[in-house]
């Protein structure tokens, strides 16, 4: 089972997701330069919601560092380990691990259950003197240390999935497939001239005249269509069948879904801006993308905007693909949304309110999963 998400979300003047230039990020589609915030900066969004509003438990979580060292050091301090030894047993347990170090850090970024690194520290402090030893790696060590890496439950590191590259048996299969977001209409960046004043520089002076510095800011404004969608029962299977942790783990990606911005240049821009309409499926087999639905880049009109006309586009589309593939496999649609939008497609139910939506959702994934 399969539950989607559509969003139709439109940014004032902003520059969420920047290149290595320090522009938005565009891409081409339809023959047209579109904007584009990449997923992975997406996820981040998501992941940084969880835990700024307490969605998932923090045990429940996982963090993405080279720091492990200095957490393992830090759990280890926590257990009576003395300071001077907790340095060389974190190093240790990550060296059984078959990880390396490059200057008190690992090689790349791992994703790895705050339970995971409690379990690592439980098992360097019962295991303190072999590690220590100048012995041979003991295999036996090894592979308990190994098993502690089984996902520990975080209900991120399930749904967005890790990869281990020294450890491929212990990479664990994303349940979330998110896109990028790309704008439903063709985009230009602009391109923000700016001087900053210095307060302390004397007016009388010879130097008064002036800016203390310059520089300059790339923008866009841009309407988004968002897509993404979560495979339940890999969810499940990743959280060790726990299908209520999965439950609320869905409920949390949808929360971050619909209210997860990127931080990307928001002191400068405060591109606070909620989605204009979130539509959500739940469907028993098949994907649909409706970004398609933007081939043809909409253009506002004297009595529409960019906002509305893609909302309608977006709903047409999915109306032409029900039609031509059918709607066997959807067993709950709806959509939430301000705008004044007219002829919704059946079988898409319109709901009052986002939470009202994300309860009608959930209704319908646990009579999906019964």
């Amino acid at each position: 089972m399969f539950v989607e998400v559509h969003v139709i979300q439109n940014y004032a003047l902003s520059n969420l997701n920047r290149d290595d230039t320090g522009a938005p990020k565009t891409c081409e589609f339809g023959g047209v330069r579109r904007a584009r915030i990449s997923s992975q900066c997406l996820k981040r969004a998501v992941r940084t919601y969880f835990r700024e509003e307490s969605l998932v438990p923090s045990k429940q979580l996982g963090q993405r560092t080279r720091l492990l060292k200095e957490a393992l050091v830090e759990r280890l301090l926590a257990r009576n380990v003395p300071q001077e030894e907790a340095g060389q047993l974190a190093a240790a347990a990550i060296q059984h691990l078959g990880l390396k170090l490059d200057k008190e850090k690992t090689q790349y970024l791992l994703f790895l259950g705050e339970q995971e690194m409690d379990r690592l520290a439980t098992l360097a402090v019962e295991h303190r003197k072999a590690l220590l030893s100048d012995q041979k790696q003991d295999k036996a060590l090894q592979a308990q240390l190994l098993a502690a890496l089984d996902g520990g439950g975080a209900v991120d590191v399930a749904l967005f999935g890790r990869m281990i590259a020294d450890k491929p048996e212990k990479n664990i299969d994303a349940a979330v497939q998110m896109a990028h977001a790309i704008s439903t209409h063709a985009v230009a960046t602009e391109f923000d001239f700016y001087s900053a004043v210095d307060d302390l520089q004397r007016e009388e002076s010879d130097e008064g005249a002036g800016a203390g510095m310059l520089g300059t800011i790339l923008y866009n404004s841009a309407c988004y269509y968002r897509y993404a969608n979560v495979d339940m029962s890999q969810l499940v299977t990743n959280l060790g069948g726990d299908v209520d942790k999965a439950r609320s783990g869905l409920r949390a990606f949808l929360e971050g879904m619909v209210h997860a911005v990127p931080s990307g240049k928001q002191t400068a821009t405060a591109a606070q801006n909620p989605p204009a309409l979130v539509m959500v499926t739940v469907r028993r087999k098949g994907l649909w993308s409706l970004a398609n639905a933007f081939v043809k880049p909409i253009r506002p009109t004297a009595n529409d905007d960019l906002t509305l006309l893609s909302a309608q586009a977006l709903l047409t589309y999915f109306a032409q693909l029900g039609d031509m593939y059918g709607t066997e496999s959807l067993t709950y649609v709806g959509l939430s949304t301000y705008l004044p939008l007219e002829d919704i497609p059946a079988p898409v139910a319109q709901e009052k309110s986002v939470t009202k939506l994300i309860e009608a959702t959930m209704t319908a994934v646990a009579s999906a999963m019964a």
